[in-house]
């Protein structure tokens, strides 16, 4: 691996983990109480963990884990144009989604062998 890959592979990292705290800082506190809302911040950050926690016994996981990150991103863009509001902050947030949707699979075209 060259030093151009491992510099592109931290920076995908450093992007993909930003976007993903961001996301979930913002429905962790949009209308707080509401359990959905803290479900969902916690379900990135507990996928976020999964992905980069250097745990060897996750490190044969974690394909499958960006690969559900990137569908729990999708669904969450999908259940906000059914039923979400249209609020500026909802606007920001999707686009943030759809950035971390194609940053994943930067990832993981990557990634592979």
């Amino acid at each position: 691996m060259t030093t151009t890959q491992t510099t592109t592979d931290s920076v995908l990292r450093i992007g993909i983990a930003a976007l993903t705290l961001a996301t979930a800082l913002i429905h962790l506190q949009l209308n707080f109480p509401d359990p959905v809302f803290i479900l969902n911040g916690l379900g990135y950050l507990a996928l976020l963990t999964a992905l980069y926690l250097p745990v060897p016994q996750l490190a044969r996981y974690r394909n499958v884990v960006r690969l559900v990150l990137v569908g729990y991103a999708a669904l969450t863009i999908f259940l906000w144009v059914l039923v979400g509001a249209r609020i500026p902050i909802g606007y920001i947030d999707k686009a943030m989604e759809v950035t971390l949707i194609s940053l994943l699979l930067i990832e993981a075209r990557r990634s592979r062998p």
